[in-house]
C-alpha cells in the first residue's frame, strides 16, 4: 500500500520554496459527451433489446388475402457498470508537517485522475473499434467499425466504415457522407441517417478546419463551390478529442435513436477518514458507469489508410 510520508517530499517539509508545482494542470472540456449520449441508470446493468421492423410491402391482387409480416427480436447489447476508485493515504506527521497546503492540491489532482480515467475508458471505445478482439457484449460479435455488421434474424449485412480505409480528405469524407446516406434499417429500408459531428484526434483539427471551413474546394484551385459545408452535410461541424491514440483514424457520429451510449450508474462520490491506530488520513473517489453502443449506425468510422 501506497502511502505519502515525511519521506516522500521531504522538501515540502522546509520554508522557502518559491513555487510548488506539477499536480495542477487546467483539464479539457469533458469530452465524451460528444460521442455518446448520456442516459442514467439504477441498476446492476442495463439491457437494450433490437427488434426487427417490416419489409416491404407487396403487390396485392385482387380477391386475395393480404400478406401478414413477422417482427422478431434480435441483439441485446448489455451494459455492466464498473466501479473506477482511486485514493491516497497521508501520514499524520505528513500532514502537520509539510508547510505548502497540499492537501487541497491532492483533492484537486484526485479529481483530475477521474476525469482523466473517464475521457480515457470513453475514448477507447473508438481506439478499439477496429480491432475483433472488442465487441458489445450481447451484440452482433463484430467490432464496432466493420463492412459486415449483421440485420439481424432476416438476414444481410451493412457497413460503418469505408470499404477501404482512407485518410481525412474531401473525397473520402464524402465517400463517408454517401455510406451514411445510403443507410437501412434491419430489413433493408431506407433509412434518414445524418451525419451530427466529426470527430478527429488532434492530429486532424487543422485537416478538419481546412476541410469543413473552405468556401470552396479545399486545397484545389478549382472554382467550386465546398458541398459538404454548403449541404450543411455535417450539422454540428467537427470535435476534438484529446484522448483518441490513432493520428489518422477519424469518425462521424450520427442521428441514430439508440447509438453510442453511456451509462451513469453512478457519479463521483469522495470521502476521507482518518484511521484510528495510525493517524493517516484517507482519502478515495469513487465512480461507475459504463460506456458502449447499441446500434453501431450511430456511429461511423475509418482507421485511416
Amino acid at each position: 500500500m501506497s502511502v505519502i510520508t515525511t519521506g516522500s517530499n521531504p522538501r515540502l517539509l522546509l520554508e522557502g520554496l518559491n513555487k510548488v508545482f506539477g499536480t495542477e494542470y487546467k483539464a479539457h472540456m469533458k469530452q465524451f459527451d460528444k460521442i455518446f449520449d448520456e442516459q442514467s441508470s439504477s441498476k446492476a446493468y442495463e439491457v437494450d433489446q433490437m427488434v426487427e421492423t417490416f419489409g416491404l410491402a407487396p403487390v396485392k391482387n385482387e380477391g386475395d388475402d393480404l400478406a401478414y409480416d413477422t417482427q422478431m427480436q434480435s441483439f441485446n447489447p448489455k451494459y455492466v457498470h464498473l466501479t473506477y476508485a482511486k485514493g491516497f493515504i497521508v501520514t499524520k506527521e505528513n500532514q502537520r508537517d509539510e508547510l505548502y497546503g497540499m492537501a487541497a492540491k491532492r483533492a484537486k489532482a484526485l479529481a483530475f485522475s477521474m476525469n482523466q480515467t473517464k475521457e480515457t475508458v470513453a475514448a477507447n471505445v473508438l481506439n478499439n473499434g477496429f480491432d475483433s478482439a472488442f465487441t458489445m457484449s450481447g451484440g452482433d460479435g463484430t467490432e464496432l467499425f466493420s463492412t459486415s455488421h449483421s440485420n439481424g434474424p432476416s438476414g444481410g449485412t451493412f457497413a460503418n466504415k469505408l470499404t477501404t480505409d482512407a485518410d481525412l480528405t474531401e473525397t473520402s469524407l464524402e465517400d463517408m457522407l454517401i455510406v451514411i446516406g445510403n443507410a437501412t434499417d434491419s430489413r433493408g429500408l431506407n433509412v434518414a441517417m445524418q451525419a451530427i459531428r466529426l470527430v478527429v484526434p488532434t492530429a486532424l483539427q487543422f485537416t478538419s478546419q481546412r476541410i469543413l471551413g473552405s468556401v470552396l474546394q479545399n486545397d484545389t484551385g478549382n472554382n467550386a463551390t465546398n458541398a459538404v459545408r454548403d449541404m450543411n452535410s455535417i450539422r454540428d461541424g467537427f470535435t476534438v478529442n484529446n484522448f483518441l491514440t490513432d493520428t489518422d483514424a477519424w469518425f462521424l457520429k450520427t442521428n441514430c435513436p439508440e447509438g453510442m451510449k453511456c451509462m451513469a450508474r453512478q457519479a463521483v462520490e469522495n470521502g476521507q477518514d482518518n484511521a484510528f491506530n495510525s493517524g493517516n488520513l484517507r482519502y478515495k473517489a469513487d465512480e461507475r458507469y459504463s460506456f458502449g453502443w447499441s446500434d453501431p449506425r450511430g456511429m461511423y468510422g475509418t482507421s485511416g489508410a
